[in-house]
Order: C-alpha cells, then structure tokens, then sequence
C-alpha cells in the first residue's frame, strides 16, 4: 500500500560555528489520505523542523544530510527548487506559529490571499478575489468582503489565525501542516480554532499534520500520535495506545504533567525533572535518560532499537526490554515493514 506522505530516516543538522545541531535524526513515520497525524514534544524537540524539512524551507545553515520524503511515491529529498515552489500551497500546506508574523502587515488580507491563489492556480484577478471572498466565509470571518480590504493589525488573534488557515487551504492541499496553531490565542479561541479546523479536514478530505506540545490538542484531533524528543523519535502509535499504555519513560512524563480534573485540588503537578539534552553534545545512549527516574546502565552507552510493544504501537526504551515487552524491528524487517505502523509485526505478535 502507498502511503500519501512516506517519511523514513529523515536527518537534518544546522551547522553552527560551535558544531553540528542534529535537530532532526532518522525520523520515520507514514500519512494516508484524510487522516490526522499529531506530533508532539516539547520545545527543542525537533517537531517544527521535521515540518520545514519535508517543505524544504529550512533557514540557512540547515540542510537535510540524509534519508527520504516522497509524497504519492514522489521523492521530494533533491529535487529543483521550480520543482518544490509546485508542491507548496498546492500539495503542502503550512499554518506558522504565529499569524501576525507570518502575514505581512503592508498588504492587505485579500491581496495576501489572492498572491498565493493566482501563484498555484490558472484564476485571473477577479477569480482569485472571488475564491479569497469564499475562502474567509468557510473559515467563518463575517463580512469577508470588507475584510479582505483591511490589514493584519486590524484583526483580532483568532480571525488572524483563520486568515492563515484560509490561505493555507485556498488552493486545497492533500496535507495541510498545522505548526502550533493555537499557541498565541486564548483557551475559547483555541478551541473554535481546532473545530473548525476538524470540521474543514473532514469536509475536505485532506489529512493534517499537527505539530503541538498540548497533549489535549493530540487527543481530540489526532488518529495517531508520534512523541519526540531531541530530534528523535521515542514513541508513535494510535491515539489511544500512547494514551492509555505509554512505553516509553518521556510519554509517561508529559502525561504525568498534565493537571487532572479528579485530582484533589491540592496535589501537586509532577514535572520532569532536568533540562533538556544539549544538541550539540548528544550523548551516547538514550538522550532521555539524565532526567529518566528508571535509567539504566544500558541506557547510558547505547541507544535503544524501536520495539514494537503492541499492535501499531512502536517504542524506544530499554525498559521495555528489561520489561521483556516487545520484538525488535529489526526482527520484523526494520522499517520498510513497519508502514502502517507495521503490517507484519501484528503476524508475528499472533
């Protein structure tokens, strides 16, 4: 089965005159058409730079330095750049952190909106302002037609973000990307925000890549979930797999952290303990484990192989083999068994 968007192995570094920042190492994991893959970590953890790396529009010194990104079997790892400027807007989209930034505040919203219709499409000027008007009503903004003659500053946070949202689907994307799409906005605002983002995915069809470190956000939103952490990916499986049966140590810590409702109101949130690893100074082993409670000896000198702890459940923890849960990838065919998450691996556990 071909997957919408394949990414396997995918390695990006910064170099820096201190060194090289890994910021994304061998990342791997699948997309199939109209469903919702969220990635989640804290911040540093390589989540908006896996993003831009499958965009190709990382910042100058970053680069990609290895693996694969195809989109409908399409290698994108390479191509010309006349190629690439094809593929954003029309087949990727992107929603940026924060819309006030991302909107240029000496054009105005239609003309922002009509840019990128007539950059991807065959639509004159006057089709174009006709698609801008229409796109502002489905992201429901009242009154688009005078909005799309007024300027950033003159919206609030949330219609802002929905211009963002309208632009990113105006030529209509097999995969939008949402980077941190709520950060900048208020707790009801966030959540018109993420409805109408679901609502639009299911009307549309097109499957969304949520990039967030609210775990709540990947809960309501997402089919299947991938946790990060310094630039690796530690754990990914379904929603509820990471959610109720988490495998790896970081999972179980941001889970930890997160206030309960039937909690006492007293208790005291759990953080996780430490810093978070530097980038330039990888360690050997497991990058988790100088804030691990149930470090190893192990855990220090090697880094841990994905393990596949559960049907479309993957983890990379020692503790799981200490646990005596799981069979290696490897054992299974490594990753190209894995898509899916792996097919193979649920004839093996049987």
């Amino acid at each position: 089965m071909q997957h919408l968007l394949e990414v396997k192995d995918l390695q990006t570094t910064f170099f820096t005159a201190s060194g090289e920042v890994k910021a994304v190492g061998s990342v791997s994991f699948n997309l199939d058409k109209g469903k919702v893959l969220g990635i989640v970590g804290e911040s540093g953890s390589g989540k908006s730079v896996t993003a831009y790396s499958i965009l190709q529009i990382l910042t100058h010194p970053g680069r990609i330095v290895g693996g694969s990104v195809k989109l409908n079997g399409k290698e994108l790892v390479g191509i010309p750049e006349d190629e690439m400027r094809k593929v954003r807007g029309n087949q990727i989209s992107i929603i940026f952190q924060d819309p006030m930034t991302s909107l240029n505040p000496v054009f105005t919203i239609g003309n922002q909106l009509m840019e990128a219709i007539i950059l991807h499409t065959n639509r004159t000027h006057e089709q174009a302002k006709e698609r801008a008007i229409e796109m502002l009503q489905l992201v429901g903004i009242n009154e688009p037609e005078k909005r799309i003659h007024q300027y950033a500053y003159e919206l609030s946070g949330g219609m802002r973000q929905r211009v963002m949202i309208a632009m990113a689907l105006a030529c209509e994307p097999d995969i939008l990307i949402a980077d941190e799409p709520t950060t900048a906005l208020d707790v009801t605002i966030q959540a018109q925000i993420l409805e109408l983002m679901s609502d639009l995915q299911k009307k549309l069809g097109m499957a969304i890549i949520m990039i967030t470190h609210d775990l709540g956000v990947i809960a309501n939103m997402c089919d299947e979930v991938v946790v990060m952490y310094a630039g690796r990916i530690c754990e990914r499986g379904t929603a509820p797999e990471i959610f109720y049966n988490p495998r790896h140590e970081y999972t179980r810590g941001l889970l930890r952290s997160i206030p309960n409702i039937d909690n006492d109101d007293k208790a005291r949130l759990i953080p996780i303990a430490g810093t978070p690893v530097d980038l330039l100074n990888l360690p050997k082993g497991c990058p988790f484990a100088p804030r691990c409670e149930r470090a190893m000896k192990v855990c220090l000198y090697e880094f841990p192989s994905e393990y596949w702890v559960a049907k479309d459940h993957i983890a990379s923890c020692w503790v799981n083999v200490l646990e005596n849960i799981g069979t290696p990838l490897e054992a299974l065919g490594g990753q190209d068994a894995a898509k899916g998450i792996v097919t193979e691996g649920e004839e093996a556990a049987q």
